[in-house]
């Protein structure tokens, strides 16, 4: 593969990083809004600011390899946040549900970065990209416990 032809695949791949970080910043966002208890609506407002810093940075990585930065989500995320307005509209348990739709949304952020992580690119791009999906990975497993601990406290 030619040098233009990587650069142009480290492009493309962090351009959907972009839109895969502007989705968790948009639905960490909705998902705040609709939390019950005050201490999970303020973790997943830094979650959200987590992911608007993570897009940020892929950004100006992008216009710093020549290329033009996405600057939204995807289709599929506005679609997965349509959902989460409905289930929050009827469910009688709302944190937890909305904690299970957080995971859901970062079991594919982990899966995007872990795909990205397989393209070719220079040492600093991974850096950058191990650095946030190790991120991505804090995040899921701090909902999932909460997840955890909400299910197990509704069995008590």
């Amino acid at each position: 593969m030619s040098s233009e032809n990587k650069l142009k695949e480290t492009i493309s791949v962090l351009n959907s990083l972009i839109e895969t970080s502007k989705d968790g910043q948009k639905g960490f966002s909705k998902a705040a809004g609709h939390a019950h208890a005050p201490e999970l609506r303020t973790l997943l407002e830094s979650y959200a600011a987590d992911c608007e810093k993570s897009a940020a940075e892929l950004q100006a990585c992008v216009i710093s390899l020549g290329g033009t930065p996405e600057n939204s989500g995807t289709a599929v995320g506005a679609l997965h946040r349509g959902w989460l307005n409905l289930k929050a509209s009827v469910s009688s348990d709302d944190d937890l549900m909305l904690l299970e739709e957080c995971e859901r949304g970062e079991d594919h952020a982990k899966a995007e970065y872990i795909k990205a992580m397989q393209a070719p690119m220079s040492g600093e791009v991974r850096s950058l990209l191990q650095r946030q999906c190790d991120g991505a990975k804090v995040h899921h497993d701090r909902i999932r416990d909460l997840r955890n601990q909400h299910r197990e406290a509704e069995t008590i």
